[in-house]
């Protein structure tokens, strides 16, 4: 265990040369310098690939590493990355990648020079590989479950099998990839974290969890960790990307993220200038929104980006254990709460309504109107408890609801903690889990009632279903169940998923993905809640930083407008 550290936000600038000098000077121009600040409130378990599994981890380790494919923040479309090109065969099932000539891993100790390789095609097929592999790549795995031939042999053992039949490389550059089946998300799957490459050097050197320690191709290297206070990155001088007109990217010198879960303290330091950018905003924050310009200036002080994510809030349901064991309580508990009004009244119109179930609005082909929800409705919710044994709330335990720090996820328990006691007659306690504690309990089935969050790895309806896939519920209490963590399983929702992966129809595919989310609403594994919208406030010098409904982070072709540096200074009093 780490030793625990004060906080200090300012974090000298030395420490960004504590590393080898690189090997080409930074680029001077308009464009080119400075130091990228911001904070993360939520604890980062890990930035290794495998094990990345927030939006919090995703914004930190995608400026370390990459993958074959990105993701443009803009418009949220498949781009090239360490594959400059590929290329899919007639019966759409075999993918070959040609990797970008002369990318080198950073530098560090790790390898025999402390000089970065170039990346090879072996890498690729090893981290896949990686992946595939039960123990080490269980985050990620349901990323290519079911989807690359030879997977799940592999994964599960079967007959002896070595390798993943269906990863193949074919030179230093190519490596080809054989699918059980076409998939029109196969690109953006592969895109996601858990599919960036990292060279085999990393384990290597600092074992298979690499905590405090990260080695990838990125615009940026991990060059300083002090656990439970801050991370510096710096710029990587070797970095293969070019902006439109052939500038050398990143433009930033480095990026500097403290760790400070204090919201309050986060937005009190970008108010003074001390951090470029604030991801997430909490409540008693919001009203800050109307200081965006200084009145005794009138310049602005901070640009506003808002917009709604894909994403879903939901309450999971150990229904192993009672008395969520009973459909009628998990059901009672879900006609209890009032979305719309927990909406409007407590999240002050940031998020929108779970009005049907996990799948956000936003997919202009998917058939909402399909998946019928869950209403407010306190007099069945009422009957349905008295059914199950509790008329009144009467004899029913007192329940636990675990919730952590986040947007509005303290006062929603609070909202939903009132309207049980008043609909229903009981009583939970909210009880506050420790970060580094929250999820471990939740994947390991100790929690009994949490809160928990989904933000799409892909711009499909699919990826919210993912979460209830029968695959990914681990049969065994004993182990953790880091995708599925209420252990849904039902054969019925199961195969229309499977169906729908195979439909070639977009519409039937749809309407085969909509069917399994009713199946699933009808049995309440869970209770969706809201759908939010991301709010990112931004100094008015940088330039370049583009909001998106994945969350997405890319700092690549971020820059300072030294003029508007200057005429704010010019301003101050």
């Amino acid at each position: 265990m780490f030793p625990k550290r004060s906080f200090v936000f300012a974090i000298p600038l030395f420490l960004l040369a504590c590393s080898s000098a690189p090997e080409k000077p930074a680029p001077a121009g308009e464009r080119y310098g400075g130091i990228f600040n911001f904070n993360e409130a939520k604890t980062l378990r890990n930035i290794f690939p495998p094990e990345v599994t927030s939006v919090a981890e995703q914004r930190v380790a995608s400026q370390i590493y990459e993958g074959l494919v990105g993701i443009n923040p803009k418009d949220l479309k498949v781009r090239p990355a360490l594959a400059e090109d590929w290329e899919v065969d007639s019966t759409g099932v075999v993918y070959t990648f040609h990797l970008r000539p002369g990318v080198r891993f950073h530098d560090d100790p790790a390898f025999p020079d402390g000089k970065g390789r170039e990346l090879t095609a072996e890498d690729v097929a090893h981290c896949f590989t990686m992946v595939c592999t039960k123990g080490f790549g269980d985050n990620a795995y349901w990323l290519l479950q079911g989807k690359v031939q030879g997977a799940d042999n592999f994964h599960d053992g079967k007959d002896g099998v070595k390798d993943v039949s269906g990863i193949r490389v074919i030179d230093e550059a190519t490596v080809q990839f054989t699918l059980t089946a076409p998939d029109p998300n196969f690109l953006y799957s592969i895109a996601g974290a858990g599919c960036w490459i990292w060279p085999k050097e990393l384990t290597e050197a600092y074992g298979t969890d690499p905590k405090g320690h990260g080695i990838g191709t990125g615009p940026f290297r991990l060059v300083e960790t002090r656990p439970g206070d801050a991370l510096v990155l710096q710029r990587n001088a070797n970095y293969w990307g070019v902006d439109e007109e052939g500038r050398s990217l990143p433009y930033l010198d480095g990026v500097r993220i403290t760790l400070v879960p204090d919201q309050q303290r986060e937005m009190t330091e970008f108010l003074r200038g001390g951090l470029h950018m604030v991801s997430e905003l909490s409540l008693a924050n919001i009203g800050l929104l109307t200081d965006s310009i200084d009145t005794l200036t009138g310049q602005r002080r901070f640009s506003v980006s808002t917009m709604p994510t894909l994403s879903v809030q939901f309450y999971g349901l150990n229904s192993s254990k009672p008395p969520f064991n009973d459909i009628r309580v998990r059901r009672a508990f879900a006609l209890a709460i009032d979305r719309q009004m927990l909406v409007d009244s407590v999240l002050r119109g940031m998020a929108v309504e779970a009005e049907h179930g996990l799948v956000p609005p936003g997919f202009s082909s998917y058939p909402y109107d399909m998946v019928h929800g869950t209403p407010f409705a306190p007099d069945s919710a009422r009957k349905l408890l008295a059914s199950a044994g509790f008329p009144g709330g009467k004899g029913f335990p007192r329940v636990q609801l675990q919730v952590n720090n986040g947007f509005g996820y303290r006062e929603t328990a609070s909202f939903v903690q009132d309207a049980l006691e008043r609909e229903l007659g009981v009583g939970i306690t909210i009880s506050s889990v420790p970060d580094h504690e929250y999820f471990d309990r939740i994947e390991r089935g100790t929690a009994l009632f949490w809160r928990e969050g989904w933000v799409a790895d892909l711009p499909d309806p699919e990826n919210f279903l993912a979460l209830l896939d029968g695959r990914n519920a681990v049969a065994d209490t004993a182990l953790a169940s880091p995708l599925n963590t209420t252990r849904f399983a039902d054969p019925r929702f199961d195969g229309l998923l499977r169906q729908a992966s195979e439909e070639k129809d977009d519409t039937q595919r749809n309407i085969d993905l909509a069917s399994a989310e009713e199946l699933a609403m009808r049995s309440v594994p869970l209770i969706p809640l809201y759908h939010e919208r991301s709010m990112q406030l931004t100094r008015p010098n940088v330039i370049g930083l583009q909001a998106n409904a994945l969350e997405l982070l890319d700092l690549r072709s971020t820059w300072f407008h030294a003029a508007t540096v200057a005429k704010q200074e010019q301003a101050a009093p």
